[in-house]
């Protein structure tokens, strides 16, 4: 919801901004122009998240502590819906949430390093980097014409007749000078090299930090970079946008059954499938364990759950062997749910919808594409 009305300096306005519940861009403030009843869906919205938080810790008898509060708010968010799953899973069972347990998962989850303080220090770094390389660059260019200059003079010194004393000296010294001045020259040679050595093995490092490890395909992070630009692009030119999570089904049986390394090769074979429908307007990511996500730009919810489940019937017609133990795998498939962006108040609340289709796709039967309702 928004907060026009609420001072940073009230209880309500700190937490609000610290939950970054705050108006931001793509909201309103006081005063600006907003379409006719978009204000009311972002505070419809935002009072839905911070009431389903509220229910969750108090519900639970969990403390109000920063780290719960941020559990709470990547649940409910949509920012993390792997750990949404998760907690509804749990709180299904006789054991239920408690503090414990919170900890323990969260100390089972991959810790994300913040993009944007990611991306300020790679900038600073590459910023620092150039630096360094231009002006090594420059002054080992103005060592190099000092020293030519320097030994044509100690060549014309060697060569004049009858010196006297000083004149050798001097010419002894300018020889030292030389020396010195190849050495200096060589040496920020060598740095420069080392500076361009530096400069690809981080351009390497940021393409690693993007890509998925096992599958190759884009991360969650890279994904995340992607749906906010085509997000902004797709709004401008009034192109339809969809998102997608893909969830493999069953999947706990596979490694029980065949082991984490099979149960690897089962994940790569899924991305490899939803690799090969992808194109430019069409992206896939590994979000994390067995779910992968899908952004289609230029397609409607209708026409992108069309296309994911041409390729989820195709998987599931093919019958996979382990070949290194010579077991069927069965019948491999994958579940979907597909929502429409642009029907939300916030990318979140899309990525939301497209998880909580995936699970009615589940909890259907599996091995299914569901579509998300939009928003009214």
């Amino acid at each position: 919801m928004t907060t026009h009305a609420t001072s940073s300096t009230e209880p309500v306005g700190r937490l609000l901004g610290w939950l970054g519940l705050r108006a931001r861009s793509g909201t309103f403030e006081e005063g600006s122009e907003a379409p006719p009843g978009s204000r009311n869906l972002v505070r419809e919205a935002r009072e839905q998240l911070l009431g389903a938080m509220t229910s969750f810790l108090l519900g639970h008898d969990l403390d109000i502590s920063p780290a719960n509060l941020l559990i709470a708010h990547s649940a409910f968010s949509g920012i993390n819906p792997r750990l949404a799953r998760q907690i509804a899973a749990r709180s299904q069972t006789h054991e239920g949430i408690t503090q414990q347990w919170l900890d323990e998962l969260m100390e089972n989850e991959p810790a994300v390093a913040d993009r944007a303080d990611l991306d300020r220090m790679v900038a600073r770094l590459e910023s620092n980097l150039e630096t360094f390389h231009t002006n090594t660059k420059a002054a080992r260019s103005a060592t190099s014409e000092y020293g030519s200059k320097l030994e044509a003079h100690v060549s014309d010194l060697e060569q004049v007749q009858k010196t006297g004393e000083l004149v050798s000296h001097l010419a002894d010294i300018a020889k030292v000078m030389l020396e010195r001045t190849r050495h200096a020259e060589d040496e920020m040679r060598k740095s420069e090299d080392e500076a361009k050595a530096l400069r690809r093995s981080l351009a390497r490092a940021k393409r690693d930090a993007e890509i998925d490890y096992l599958t190759g395909l884009p991360n969650r992070r890279a994904f995340e970079v992607l749906l906010e630009r085509h997000h902004e692009e797709a709004r401008g030119a009034c192109e339809p946008l969809s998102v997608a999570f893909c969830d493999i089904d069953e999947f706990k049986k596979v490694n029980d059954v065949h082991g984490h390394e099979a149960g690897d090769r089962v994940i790569k074979l899924i991305a490899d499938t939803l690799a090969r429908i992808s194109n430019d307007h069409c992206h896939v990511a590994r979000h994390g364990g067995e779910e992968f996500v899908m952004l289609f730009r230029g397609l409607p919810p209708s026409e992108a759950a069309k296309r994911l489940d041409e390729a989820r019937e195709s998987l599931s017609e093919r019958r996979l062997i382990n070949r290194k133990t010579d077991q069927p795998f069965g019948q491999i498939t994958f579940s979907g749910g597909v929502a429409d962006v642009f029907g939300y108040a916030e990318v979140r609340a899309a990525l939301k919808a497209a998880d909580e289709a995936l699970y009615r796709a589940k909890e259907g039967g599996r091995n299914r594409i569901e579509l998300a309702t939009p928003e009214e």
